[in-house]
């Protein structure tokens, strides 16, 4: 849990308060006909303050789209590129967006954009469509060996051609039908946009912005060969319908911009460049979210006692802010005043209103760390408290075996362990630890169960 530790598959530093993990999802390929879903790796992070931040954001929308509490899960994806995109009922928020976009309501347009995709089905429509477009290109090979069986270099050249000219218009039809959906997500965001009260001048911004980048490349684009319509068509689509949508001139409250700058400062911190900090706070450069950029850069380069004043002040300025106590938490525990830190996050985590696994699990670390035989009890409790709302945080689970180990449960601890490598996709170690820790286990208890689970589990094969 030490902020010296690296990320897998990124540059950002690692802390308590901010994890990494590289996570498998299924992202639609249009590229491959045949194979219309690949296995990617996503560099994802965990971060309490963020996701807090993106509940803020999707809340509104989700209600107003009829989708459920929970109906769909929010993942940040620590990629410096300006995107989002959904499969199903995931939607995935690259860090470059959170801190490139100047304004909440820049991610919020974004954000409704992507509902739109959910609300419409077009991840399964598009699928059914690819499913369909593979019969066709079968049908336009067969028709191209057809031609090769005349014989001749004449009829060898015209079955290619049959062959993959059949197949290029496939792709055509594709990425034309992808358009027509981007273009109904568009609409569907500003109809969400103006139901929950906010404005659709973020959705604007965005594809000005995407436009802009298009002309500095000098690249000759064919719009046919796209997935999506080119940027300024769908500016200018769009154009009178937000402009005119009723809350259009609406901004954001100064406390969610301070929110979203606060959060757009520690995602530069993390990625280690002083010179972006100073480029995206240079109108206020003594502000409280440049203060706060700057004290976790101090601290994650080591300058506990530098950052340590600025975070205390921040504090005073923002008594009930659950994040700046957490930090304060991280800097306590490295500064080896683990007591103290014990008490800045029980803060943290009494202020939390979305009542973060993440921070009732570093609260629990804390109370380890003061090495009090008689915190044992309560850091256990605490952990798995946060596991219960987390499940999927895995270094809670290495917390929990170092916690039933300093408790003198050893077979716990195991269970733990095993469960802290699957979570990490460690699967042939999950598997060993947890047939060693299974025997010594309750039959039937949650966590012989849980043990059973990863002996059984069998990785989908790529």
């Amino acid at each position: 849990m030490a902020p010296s530790l690296k990320c897998l598959d990124t540059k950002i530093g690692r802390s308590a308060a901010w994890l990494c993990l590289a996570a498998g999802a299924l992202l639609s390929s249009i590229a491959g006909i045949g194979n219309a879903s690949a296995q990617a790796k996503l560099p994802l992070i965990r971060d309490a303050e963020i996701e807090a931040l993106l509940k803020d954001y999707t809340a509104p929308l989700f209600k107003a789209a009829g989708l459920g509490k929970g109906a769909v899960d929010v993942y940040i994806v620590n990629d410096d590129r300006f995107n989002a995109f959904v499969t199903d009922r995931r939607m995935f928020i690259n860090t470059g967006t959170l801190k490139k976009a100047e304004v909440p309501n820049e991610v919020i347009g974004v954000i409704a954009h992507e509902t739109g995709h959910i609300v419409g089905g077009h991840q399964i429509r598009f699928r059914d469509r690819v499913n369909q477009a593979n019969v066709f290109a079968a049908l336009s090979v067969l028709a191209g060996a057809g031609a090769i069986a005349l014989g001749g270099d004449g009829g060898g050249e015209v079955g290619k051609a049959l062959a993959l000219g059949g197949q290029s218009a496939i792709l055509r039809d594709l990425l034309a039908y992808k358009r027509s959906e981007e273009s109904a997500a568009d609409n569907s965001g500003v109809d969400l946009l103006t139901k929950t009260g906010q404005s659709a001048r973020g959705m604007l911004t965005t594809f000005e912005r995407f436009n802009k980048e298009l002309l500095f490349s000098g690249r000759k684009i064919d719009p046919y060969a796209m997935s999506h319509p080119m940027p300024r068509e769908r500016f200018a689509l769009l154009e009178e319908i937000a402009a005119n949508s009723p809350h259009f001139g609406r901004t954001d409250t100064p406390a969610l911009q301070l929110r979203h700058d606060m959060a757009r400062a520690k995602i530069v911190a993390y990625e280690g460049n002083g010179g972006d900090l100073q480029s995206m706070f240079r109108n206020d450069p003594i502000g409280p979210a440049a203060r706060y950029g700057l004290a976790i850069a101090l601290f994650l380069r080591g300058s506990t006692g530098e950052a340590l004043p600025i975070i205390q002040k921040l504090l005073k300025e923002q008594p009930k802010n659950p994040y700046l106590y957490e930090i304060l938490g991280e800097m306590l525990l490295r500064d080896r005043r683990a007591k103290e830190a014990v008490t800045a996050f029980g803060k943290a985590v009494s202020l939390d209103k979305y009542k973060s696994g993440l921070l009732r699990a570093l609260y629990g670390h804390a109370l380890l760390e003061t090495g009090d035989p008689a915190m044992v009890e309560k850091a256990i409790t605490e952990i798995k408290g946060g596991l219960s709302r987390d499940p999927g945080n895995s270094a809670g689970y290495g917390l929990l075996a170092r916690a039933y180990n300093a408790s003198g449960e050893p077979d716990l601890a195991r269970s733990a362990a095993a469960q802290e490598a699957y979570q990490a996709f460690q699967f042939k170690d999950a598997k060993r630890l947890a047939k060693l820790a299974q025997p010594k286990l309750k039959t039937g208890s949650p966590e012989w169960l849980r043990m059973q689970d990863i002996i059984d589990y069998k990785p989908a094969k790529k």
